[in-house]
C-alpha cells in the first residue's frame, strides 16, 4: 500500500517544490473537486501511475467512503455500501444554510432600520392627511423629498450587496448538494420595490389603529388586519381629483366630500355630474306633434302647420300675372312677424302655387335664403335643396284650366331650422325638348333671348312657410348672462353656465347640413338679446372655457354668419 499525504487544501494550484523526493506528495482539492496531483507519481512505473492516482483521488476526495470517477467532463464519488452518502458533504451544507438565515437577518434589520431612520419618519410626518393619498400622490411626494430619496437608495444598495452575497452561497450550495439524496433549505428574502413600500407607507397612514398594523389594498380600498377580533383600520378620508373626485373634503368630516369639480355637483357627500335643468323656460325647441303626424300634416298643408309671414316683393305681386323675361332675378320674401319679441319660429317646409300661361315654355327656378333671427340680408344662409341627402322641391299638377303647380318642399323634424325672414330667389329659364324628343333642354339667361318673342306669363298664387311657433324669454337669458359676472349664490355661476351651453348646443344644432355648423347662438344673442359684439365674443369664450372643464365633452368649431 502506498501512503499519500494530504499536504494542503483550498484554491486550485500547487505549492513549488523544488526536490519531489523530499516529500511524500501534494495534493491539492478544491470545494468542487477539482483536485491536482504532483509528487511520487512521477517516480513510478507506467502501469503503477493510473492506479496510484486513482487511488489518490478517491482517498482526498471520497475519504476512502467510495471511488473516485469522472465521466462527460463531471466527476463523483461512487459510494461504498456503507456510506451512502459520501456524495453530499453535510458539514459543509450546513455551514452555507446557516450564513443563508443570516443574510435574512441581516435584510430584516436592513428594512427595520429604514422604516426607523429619521428621513422615514420625517417623510410619513409631512403626508397630507385631510384627503386619500394614493400610490401616484405619494410617489410625487417622494420624489420631491431629496434626503428621504437618498436614504432609500442607500437601503438598496445595501440589499444589493447582501443579494450577491446570497447568490454566491446558493451556486454554491447548488453545487455540492446536486447528488445528494436530501437537498438542501433555501430561502433568500424578496427584493423589496418602490411599489412595496407606497403600499407600505399606506398601510402605516390607514391600517394603524388600536396598536395593530395592517396591509392597505388600494384596490379594494380596504385594510387587512393581522387580527380579526380587533379592527386596525382608520377613518379613510376623501378622494381629491380630477373629475368625479372631490374637490376638497369637507372640513368637518374628512371622509365625505366637501366641494366638487367643474361639472359636478356634491350630493350626500359625492361628486356626481351636473346637468343643465331644463332650458324651456328661455327657449323652446319641440312640438307635441310625433313625425308620421307631421309629415301627414305637411303633405296635406294643414293650416295648423303654416306660420303667419307677411309677403314683401319689389318685383312682383301675389296672384298677379308678369313677365319674368323682363328681370333676370326676382326676390320674394317671407317675414315672420317680428314685433313679437316672446317668440322664435321653426321652419318645417315651404310651399309656392306657381301659374303658367298656356303653351309656355319658361321653367321656374327657386334659390332659397334663411335668415334665423333678423338682421342683415347678409346674415342669410342658402338652403342646399337636392344636396347631399337634403330634399328637394316636389311638383303636383293642380286641377285647373292653367298651368298650375304646387311647388313644395318638405324639411320635416329632420331639417328644420329656426327662421326669422326667408327669402326666395326667382330666375326663370326657356324649356325645349331635346334632338331626340325624349329629353328636355334648358336655355338661359333670357336676356340673351330676342325680345320681341313673347315666352309666357308667370303668376304666383300664394306662398306659405309651415312650421310652428315657440316660446322664447329674452329677459331671462339676460338674467343667465347677468350671473357669469354676478352670481346670486354659490354654485349659480356654473348652474348658469351650464344651461346657457345648452342652449347654445341646441341652438346650433339646427345648422342646416355642412362641414361645419354655423354659429346660430351668436345670432340668437345679436338680433334677439341686442347685445353687442363685443359682449357676444366675451360670453361665448366663457362659454368655451367653461366646457373645457367639463367631462366627456367636445367642443366644435362653428362658421360665422352674423356680425
Amino acid at each position: 500500500m502506498i501512503p499519500v499525504t494530504e499536504t494542503r487544501t483550498g484554491p486550485l494550484g500547487c505549492s513549488n517544490y523544488d526536490n519531489l523526493d523530499s516529500v511524500s506528495s501534494v495534493l491539492v482539492q478544491s470545494p468542487e473537486n477539482k483536485i491536482q496531483l504532483q509528487g511520487l507519481q512521477v517516480l513510478l512505473p507506467d502501469y503503477l501511475q493510473e492506479r496510484f492516482v486513482q487511488a489518490a483521488l478517491s482517498y482526498i476526495a471520497c475519504n476512502s467512503e467510495g471511488e473516485f470517477i469522472c465521466k462527460d467532463n463531471d466527476c463523483w464519488c461512487q459510494c461504498g455500501p456503507r456510506f451512502p452518502e459520501c456524495n453530499c458533504p453535510s458539514m459543509d451544507i450546513q455551514a452555507m444554510e446557516e450564513n443563508l438565515l443570516r443574510i435574512t437577518e441581516t435584510w430584516k434589520s436592513y428594512n427595520i432600520d429604514f422604516e426607523e431612520s429619521d428621513e422615514f419618519k420625517f417623510f410619513m410626518k409631512r403626508l397630507p392627511m385631510n384627503y386619500f393619498l394614493n400610490t401616484s400622490t405619494i410617489m410625487h411626494l417622494w420624489t420631491m423629498d431629496s434626503n428621504f430619496q437618498r436614504r432609500h437608495e442607500q437601503l438598496e444598495n445595501s440589499m444589493k450587496q447582501l443579494f450577491l452575497k446570497a447568490q454566491k452561497i446558493v451556486h454554491k450550495l447548488f453545487s455540492l448538494s446536486k447528488r445528494c439524496h436530501k437537498q438542501p433549505l433555501i430561502s433568500l428574502p424578496r427584493q423589496r420595490t418602490s411599489t412595496y413600500w407606497l403600499t407600505r407607507i399606506q398601510s402605516f397612514l390607514y391600517c394603524n389603529e388600536n396598536g395593530l398594523l395592517g396591509s392597505f389594498s388600494e384596490e379594494t380600498h380596504s385594510c387587512t388586519c393581522p387580527n380579526d377580533q380587533v379592527v386596525c383600520t382608520a377613518f379613510l378620508p376623501c378622494t381629491v381629483g380630477d373629475a368625479s373626485a372631490c374637490l376638497t373634503c369637507a372640513p368637518d368630516n374628512r371622509t365625505r366630500c366637501g366641494a366638487c369639480n367643474t361639472g359636478y355637483m356634491l350630493s350626500q357627500g359625492l361628486c356626481k355630474p351636473e346637468v343643465a335643468e331644463s332650458t324651456d323656460h328661455y327657449i323652446g325647441f319641440e312640438t307635441d306633434l310625433q313625425d308620421l303626424e307631421m309629415k301627414y300634416l305637411l303633405q296635406k298643408t294643414d293650416r295648423r302647420l303654416e306660420v303667419h309671414a307677411i309677403f314683401i316683393s319689389n318685383d312682383m305681386r301675389l296672384n298677379s300675372w308678369f313677365d319674368p323675361s323682363w328681370r333676370k332675378r326676382m326676390l320674394l320674401t317671407l317675414k315672420s312677424n317680428k314685433y313679437k319679441s316672446s317668440l322664435v319660429h321653426m321652419i318645417l317646409g315651404l310651399s309656392l302655387q306657381i301659374c303658367l300661361t298656356k303653351n309656355s315654355t319658361l321653367e321656374p327656378v327657386l334659390a332659397v335664403y334663411v335668415n334665423p333671427f333678423g338682421g342683415s340680408h347678409s346674415e342669410s344662409w342658402f338652403m342646399p335643396v337636392d344636396e347631399n341627402s337634403f330634399p328637394d322641391w316636389e311638383r303636383t299638377k293642380l286641377d285647373l284650366p292653367l298651368q298650375c303647380y304646387n311647388w313644395s318642399l318638405t324639411l320635416g323634424n329632420k331639417w328644420k331650422t329656426f327662421f326669422e325672414t326667408v327669402h326666395i330667389y326667382l330666375r326663370s329659364r326657356i324649356k325645349s325638348n331635346g334632338p331626340n324628343g325624349n329629353e328636355s333642354i334648358y336655355y338661359e339667361p333670357l336676356e340673351f333671348i330676342d325680345p320681341s318673342r313673347n315666352l309666357g306669363y308667370m303668376k304666383i298664387n300664394n306662398i306659405q312657410v309651415f312650421g310652428y311657433s315657440m316660446h322664447f324669454d329674452p329677459e331671462a337669458i339676460r338674467d343667465l348672462i347677468l350671473q357669469l359676472d354676478y352670481p346670486y349664490t354659490q354654485g349659480s355661476q356654473d348652474s348658469a353656465l351650464l344651461q346657457l351651453l345648452e342652449i347654445r348646443d341646441r341652438v346650433n344644432k339646427l345648422s342646416p347640413p355642412g362641414q361645419r355648423r354655423l354659429d346660430l347662438f351668436s345670432c340668437l344673442l345679436r338680433h334677439r338679446l341686442k347685445l353687442s359684439t363685443s359682449e357676444v365674443v366675451r360670453i361665448q369664450s366663457a362659454l368655451q372655457a367653461f366646457n373645457a372643464k367639463l367631462p366627456n365633452t367636445v367642443d366644435y368649431d362653428t362658421t360665422k354668419l352674423c356680425s
